[in-house]
């Protein structure tokens, strides 16, 4: 690697400690990010990067972007190519950062340790004949939709920086260049277990492990046996992080087990949307002609996910092989059990139910059936329920609605709770706006012709989900019917 190409930019609050890259070499390789012809920063998270210790007004501007185009390096960093493997819609492929570069862990002034990654940086020895690039609309898609997800608070990747090139991006179009600067808890995935799987090195695997055990998983580092226990607490987030995704109708369109975080955040947002009428079918990605990551088919597909990353931890959960598969396939099976309950816990919060009853399943359905049957729109019917827009709603026109409302009324009244409570509960956890489809398309369409201030508009109305604003109205319009048939694409 010659780092004397790049020479060191001012620090700007950097401050890196790389503890991946002490892992062995098996597990990355050197590389520098590729210069690129005109660096110019087109979006920056200022309060991103004040949460990181950074000095935005050092950043924002033209020194920022040279640093996250790629063209320097920030101090103290040391940038590699992760690798890793993966089972792409089913198949299994060794795969490995084809087009990212990881610059090193920026340690915060809370003490937390993040990723911080340049996607589009240019060709590695795992880019398996592709450019190494991206185009500013995909870039900018995973802007938006991560942040939109932090405000949410869901568990996920963010962003810090979109910086275009200057330089063509060939796709079945000619597009313009760009590199997003991705900040994660860790880029370690379901996919780098498999990866250290498959090495002659019957230690890659603890090692991996014992890293991750250490970073993401310390609280259970002293249990018995801390592989299972990291096992079962890998199992637990994803739970949760899934029955979220279910809860704001996300959903991530391509959810191979390299893009499976291990920390349990949602991470690659490639073919990615939120669903406007309620459907489990609903499939967005153009990838995915068969539905198998369909809305509905979601949480099987984590645990499918997560019987992989079983397979790779085998020698670990205990010396015999028969008895190591039976603690897998009982930690496993607890899936289904932690998703449903989560996700049955934060319906209940979305109706306004503060205690459980037997039969809050069958309400939640029955809502559930009523929106399919009449393709009602999933974020404004549960968002409506909290107040007399309900009956102004596309929803009070159907009688088997009508009489659903009557159900859970008499279910609210009969719970401890004021309903001025359970009002209050609902407005909490059922957001006012998502990132509409068309609404996306938009500021990308208008990003591409180089205006942004379509984009900046809608982040700021996303920066605050859970928000009554008059003025923010039109963004809680679903698509118009010529908008219906929507396709997302992956972006590589």
């Amino acid at each position: 690697m010659n780092k004397a190409a790049h020479p060191a930019a001012p620090s700007a609050g950097w401050n890196f400690d790389n503890s991946y890259s002490r892992l062995a070499p098996v597990f990355f390789t050197a590389q520098d990010p590729a210069k690129v012809r005109e660096p110019r920063m087109v979006i920056f998270n200022h309060a991103l990067a004040q949460s990181l210790g950074l000095s935005a007004e050092n950043l924002s501007g033209e020194a920022g972007a040279i640093i996250f185009s790629g063209n320097a390096l920030p101090q103290g960093a040391t940038p590699i190519a992760q690798a890793y493997a993966g089972h792409q819609f089913g198949h299994f492929n060794m795969l490995g950062d084809g087009r990212a570069i990881l610059l090193g862990e920026q340690l915060a002034p809370d003490g937390g340790r993040f990723d911080i990654q340049l996607k589009g940086a240019g060709i590695t020895p795992f880019s398996r004949r592709g450019d190494g690039r991206a185009a500013l609309g995909p870039m900018l898609r995973e802007y938006i939709i991560s942040e939109a997800m932090h405000a949410l608070g869901i568990p996920t990747t963010r962003s810090l920086a979109v910086v275009t090139t200057g330089e063509p991006v060939y796709r079945e179009t000619v597009l313009q260049g760009a590199v997003l600067t991705r900040v994660a808890d860790s880029h370690i995935r379901v996919g780098t277990f498999q990866y250290a799987a498959m090495l002659d090195d019957n230690s890659a695997v603890k090692t991996l492990v014992d890293y991750t055990l250490q970073r993401h998983y310390a609280g259970v580092a002293q249990a018995e046996n801390p592989y299972i226990a990291m096992l079962d607490a890998v199992i637990d987030r994803q739970a949760s992080l899934l029955a979220q995704w279910m809860h704001t109708g996300f959903i991530h369109g391509v959810m191979n087990t390299d893009n499976m975080s291990i920390c349990g955040e949602t991470i690659d947002y490639g073919p990615c949307a939120f669903m406007d009428a309620y459907d489990p079918g609903t499939v967005f990605s153009s990838i995915d002609a068969q539905g198998r990551y369909a809305f509905g088919n979601q949480p099987p597909i984590a645990q499918w996910n997560l019987a992989r990353l079983a397979e790779t931890l085998l020698p670990l959960l205990h010396d015999e092989q028969q008895a190591a598969v039976e603690i897998a396939q009982e930690l496993l099976s607890s899936f289904a059990a932690k998703f449903r309950q989560y996700w049955l816990n934060g319906m209940r919060a979305k109706l306004g139910l503060t205690n459980a009853e037997d039969t809050d399943t069958g309400l939640i359905e029955a809502l559930c059936k009523c929106m399919l049957r009449h393709r009602l729109d999933y974020t404004n019917t549960l968002r409506d329920l909290a107040s007399d827009a309900i009956r102004q709603s596309p929803a009070w026109q159907q009688e088997d609605f009508r009489a659903w409302h009557d159900d859970w009324q008499q279910r609210l009244a009969r719970q401890p709770a004021t309903m001025e409570t359970a009002m209050s509960l609902m407005l909490q956890r059922n957001p006012a706006v998502i990132p509409r489809n068309h609404q996306v398309e938009a500021a990308l369409e208008a990003a591409n012709a180089g205006d942004f201030s379509v984009m900046q508009k809608l982040l700021e109305v996303l920066a605050e989900p859970y928000r009554d604003n008059p003025a923010h109205a039109p963004y809680r319009l679903p698509a118009p019917p010529s908008a219906q048939r929507y396709q997302t694409f992956c972006g590589t």
